[in-house]
């Protein structure tokens, strides 16, 4: 019996212990699948943020990059004459970057820079400083503009080789008015327009009576609105001419027009070529002045306009005048005169608006003397052409001063912003005086260029120069 009972309970204690341990591991491992699931959740969840967080980083990266792309694209500092002549203007050229009006514009411009770390690379400072340069780069100017202007005031001389330029029996002028609305703004008491009416009333009054004159204006009809620009490209009038000038009704006619519309330019150049047509270039000499203070606005191409009264049976000098105009107004207006063979100026002021209308009524005068056949004295050219080397020169150590004295403020500024520290700042001071250097032997080598030219040399060197001058690259 006891050996039976004691049978008994090993098998009951063994069944126990097996259902025990087949019990306990089933509920363990549903605990366990759980936990383990929820592991597996939180490790994907983690993997997600990780690759979410690195993302974010390369945009970051990316952002970073692509705010500081414009210093890729700022050109290097010029190394020689031309280079300096042709760079493009910056926004605070021939501005004192130290005046409170400009103040905070000329900060929010430094702190697009990232600050420099203490050990930055030679091509980094150089970077940096190219920005720098940018910002105040000056419009030097062009001995090209000079030569031209030379050119012009010889026209009746028949060492010339452009026949345009030599006196014919017929003198005719065609004066084009830009009217658009921007001709309303003001330079100090007077709008651009008064100033303009007055000169061009200033130069009428000493063309000679044989001379023979138009007066067209355009954009003088409606407003710069969208909804008025078809009426306002569309209005082109010639006001007056062609004939000899009538000083009233001339003036009357002037004093009608007020700044209104829009700029189509080169519309009023094709109806100025058309008025043209009866007047070849063998017995007339022509000319066209335009006054702008603007680029096309009415979709026209007057580049193109210009190049097609180059190729005409008129084949007109086109000399533009081109009044507070900014650098993409410059560009354009520039082209055309050079396509023509003409001049282009620029003038800030009633000044020099006159003083550019001045030097066509010389022309004009000496066209008088030439048809009662007086000699053209080469002695005073000789003087006057002086006059204007000095103004060139003038002009160049004007910018130049002005270049100098910003590129040092703005260092101050780079460091005072955090930009450059004190070690930089001296890098930047030997760059600026290089910079100094090369201004002072540019402005020399225009000089000589200038004052090695006569009228007999005038093409010879007019080839030169352009080679020299044109179309190099300022990297």
């Amino acid at each position: 019996m006891n050996y039976k009972s004691i049978l008994i309970l090993l098998i009951a204690v063994f069944l126990l212990f097996s259902c025990s341990k087949n019990g306990g591991p089933v509920e363990i491992n549903a605990n366990q699948q759980g936990e383990n699931e929820k592991e597996k959740v939180k490790s994907n969840e983690n993997e997600e943020n990780n690759e979410i967080e690195e993302k974010t980083d390369v945009e970051d990266d990316k952002d970073d990059k692509k705010g500081m792309e414009f210093l890729e694209e700022t050109p290097a500092v010029p190394v020689d004459t031309a280079g300096f002549i042709n760079q493009k203007p910056g926004p605070y050229a021939s501005i004192d970057v130290r005046d409170d009006s400009i103040a905070e514009d000329v900060k929010e411009d430094v702190r697009r820079l990232e600050a420099l770390s203490k050990d930055a690379s030679e091509a980094k400072l150089d970077e940096y400083f190219n920005y720098m340069y940018s910002l105040v780069a000056e419009d030097f100017p062009d001995p090209q503009d000079t030569i031209k202007k030379w050119e012009f005031g010889a026209s009746g001389n028949p060492d010339l080789p452009d026949s345009r330029y030599h006196f014919k029996e017929n003198y005719n002028i065609e004066v084009l008015l830009d009217a658009s609305g921007s001709m309303g703004a003001y330079i100090g008491d007077k709008t651009m327009m008064q100033i303009a009416k007055e000169a061009i009333h200033n130069f009428m009054k000493q063309v000679p009576d044989e001379a023979n004159i138009s007066f067209r204006v355009y954009g003088h009809v409606g407003t710069g609105s969208q909804s008025d620009k078809e009426k306002s490209c569309a209005a082109i009038e010639q006001v007056y001419g062609y004939g000899s000038y009538d000083e009233a009704e001339f003036q009357a006619e002037l004093e009608k027009i007020e700044p209104a519309g829009w700029t189509p330019l080169a519309d009023a150049l094709k109806q100025a070529e058309k008025s043209l047509e009866k007047y070849d270039t063998e017995h007339n000499t022509n000319l066209i002045y335009v006054v702008s203070d603007g680029v096309e606005t009415c979709d026209g191409d007057p580049v193109e306009v210009a190049n097609s009264l180059s190729d005409s049976n008129a084949q007109p000098i086109i000399n533009i005048i081109g009044f507070n105009v900014d650098n993409e107004a410059k560009a354009q207006l520039q082209k055309m005169a050079e396509l023509s063979g003409g001049i282009f100026s620029t003038a800030n002021d009633q000044e020099q608006l006159e003083n550019e209308f001045n030097r066509a009524e010389e022309v004009l005068k000496a066209w008088e003397e030439w048809k009662e056949e007086a000699l053209q004295d080469a002695e005073y050219t000789r003087v006057e052409n002086s006059f204007d080397i000095l103004g060139v020169t003038n002009e160049w150590s004007k910018k130049d001063d002005f270049l100098i004295v910003n590129l040092s403020t703005l260092t101050y500024i780079f460091e005072e912003e955090g930009i450059i520290d004190f070690q930089q700042v001296s890098y930047f001071e030997s760059k600026r005086n290089k910079v100094n250097k090369l201004l002072k032997e540019a402005r020399k080598d225009v000089k000589e260029e200038l004052e090695d030219i006569s009228v007999e040399k005038l093409e010879e060197m007019k080839r030169n120069i352009e080679e020299k001058y044109s179309n190099q690259s300022t990297r």
